[in-house]
């Protein structure tokens, strides 16, 4: 079934996982991409919660002929998903008050007013494209209303973040050609205005400071000295980014899982403490970010092989997550599934800060739409859209008839 269904709904042909097989190695050499592919859960959880040997900070290893004009200095600066501690630890720990269980459970009414209103704004009775009428509105204008930045902004950075993820190709760190070249110069593009976009609200608070995440970060200091400019954007343009990606794909995902398994639906219906292990497993079945990026300190074994100092790693965690050696019968989707040790928000120090978040967005979300709509199917002839990048799995467009 799994097989049929990655194949009619498109996914990208890499993801073999998503087809019912498993890798021939756990950890192998690309040699046409530069890089190493880590396939294995244990392989993998081992990788994340070792910082000191698998670096964080990957651009070091780009070639600067394949990004000429990128001042990578400039855009990693305070870029918490390519920090190693010590930096990493201060860094994290100046937005982890913003993300505390309180606040995020603060949060529960503001997000299902949002949910009501996106759903009360539907033009078509009976039918919802739920990406662009729910799954993408409601994480990013929590996400903007937390940093203070305007939710009614949110068509801007949706046309920059498609930008910056629109290559259905591989990255190699070897290959030279024009296909690879405009896909980074057209992420890079994206990124930028992003980021122009995030500097004018800084350069805003540090005039006049507001009650916001944003005011927070530009009057942080880190070791007695405040945060750079370019640290105080570029962590916000993760918080931004990374706000509200997972979310739209959790839930798109998660409502897909739940259609194509009908027996599945009907049981969450009706007993909604399933919700939560719904979205769990759905984060397994399809994980949003199939891939996160490590390099080597030094010389490592992983899985068996012998990796050497300075290779660039990419960490399928989607592959990971449909393991046989750590999940009985893979390909099912079974919300019931206990233990379910999913790698779908990272492990150790990275693990995802605004995972609570996520979930509750989800819960939420999902909870008002089984309460509102007695059915959300996907209609016959107009299938679900998928993400065309290589590291993500997730619906970018998700029609429904909801009766």
């Amino acid at each position: 079934m799994t097989t049929t269904l990655a194949d009619t709904w498109g996914l990208h042909a890499s993801q073999f996982w998503l087809r019912g097989k498993q890798p021939e190695n756990r950890v192998e050499f690309a040699a046409e991409l530069g890089m190493w592919n880590v396939y294995g859960h244990p392989e993998i959880e081992e990788i994340l919660r070792d910082p000191a040997t698998f670096s964080s900070d990957t651009t070091r290893l780009v070639p600067k002929e394949m990004m000429p004009d990128a001042d990578l200095e400039a855009m990693t600066a305070g870029n918490l998903l390519q920090l190693d501690p010590p930096l990493h630890n201060k860094m994290r720990k100046l937005v982890s008050r913003a993300f505390t269980p309180k606040v995020v459970a603060d949060l529960e009414p503001r997000i299902a007013a949002i949910t009501h209103e996106m759903l009360d704004a539907v033009g078509t009775p009976g039918r919802l494209e739920l990406v662009e009428d729910l799954a993408y509105p409601l994480p990013v204008i929590v996400i903007a209303e937390l940093l203070g930045v305007p939710a009614s902004d949110r068509h801007l950075f949706k046309g920059w973040v498609d930008k910056m993820f629109e290559s259905s190709e591989q990255l190699s760190l070897v290959k030279k050609d024009e296909k690879q070249d405009e896909a980074i110069k057209k992420s890079l593009e994206g990124q930028k205005s992003l980021t122009d976009y995030l500097g004018v609200h800084v350069d805003e608070r540090r005039k006049q400071p507001r009650e916001d995440l944003l005011t927070k970060l530009v009057e942080a200091e880190v070791d007695g000295e405040r945060l750079s400019r370019n640290e105080v954007v570029n962590f916000a343009n993760i918080l931004l980014l990374a706000g509200h990606i997972t979310t739209t794909m959790l839930l798109g995902n998660s409502v897909l899982c739940l259609d194509t398994h009908r027996e599945w639906d009907e049981r969450v219906r009706a007993d909604r403490s399933l919700v939560p292990p719904a979205i769990e497993e759905s984060l397994r079945f399809l994980t949003p970010f199939a891939a996160v990026a490590r390099t080597t300190n030094r010389e490592v074994e992983v899985g068996g092989v012998t990796v050497p100092a300075d290779q660039l790693l990419m960490i399928w965690v989607a592959a990971a997550n449909r393991d046989e050696r750590v999940f009985t019968d893979p390909g099912d989707f079974n919300p019931l599934r206990d233990p379910n040790p999913h790698l779908a928000f990272g492990r150790g120090i990275h693990f995802c800060i605004g995972a609570p978040l996520a979930r509750l967005e989800g819960r939420v979300a999902l909870n008002i739409l089984f309460d509102r709509y007695p059915a959300l199917r996907t209609i016959p002839g107009e299938p679900p859209k998928f993400q065309v990048n290589p590291n993500m799995t997730g619906v970018r467009e998700l029609p429904l008839t909801t009766a």
